[in-house]
């Protein structure tokens, strides 16, 4: 195990603080859970960064980078959907992808290979789309933010449909 899957693994630890202080959001525990989003949201730069600085890509962080990030996002997108600030059904459709492509990554009869791929550039624009969106709809902002917030989850949603038709027929 080596420091970037490491770093990838901390991030872990920041969901169970970001879903406690969703579940009475106060203004105060919104800017903590944004707080710890953020940071958490972040490493996943730092991660990457340094695997590749390192020379320490690994299978298994390119496993448990994607994994990661998947469960940083739907764990405070379900807790929006409790808090009537998104409907169901577009996380619905973000976990619906994230799942299948997961699936696919790690079947090699599916994907045609024996190795698990990295994130492409859709992929990469997808998470940052969904973290901006998460970010402006956590933080307690005016109502205006709120309204941007909810314009960049439909795009989010929107690029998490595209990069997984795109991942799909990239593998094929």
């Amino acid at each position: 195990m080596n420091l970037p899957n490491w770093i990838t693994l901390s991030r872990l630890l920041g969901i169970p603080f970001i879903i406690y202080f969703l579940q009475v959001p106060t203004v105060g525990h919104r800017w903590i859970a944004l707080s710890i989003f953020l940071v958490a949201a972040s490493t996943d730069w730092l991660d990457g960064y340094l695997a590749r600085k390192l020379n320490q890509v690994t299978e298994l962080g390119k496993f448990l980078d994607p994994l990661v990030d998947k469960l940083l996002v739907i764990a405070p997108l379900l807790l929006l959907v409790e808090l009537n600030q998104i409907p169901a059904w577009g996380v619905f459709l973000i976990i619906a992808r994230e799942i299948a492509i997961a699936g696919w990554r790690v079947n090699p009869q599916l994907s045609n290979s024996t190795e698990i791929s990295g994130a492409s550039i859709w992929g990469k624009i997808k998470t940052t789309t969904q973290i901006i969106a998460i970010a402006l709809l956590i933080a307690p902002f005016a109502a205006i933010w709120t309204t941007l917030g909810l314009i960049i989850f439909w795009l989010a949603v929107a690029l998490t449909l595209i990069s997984g038709g795109l991942y799909l027929q990239q593998s094929n």
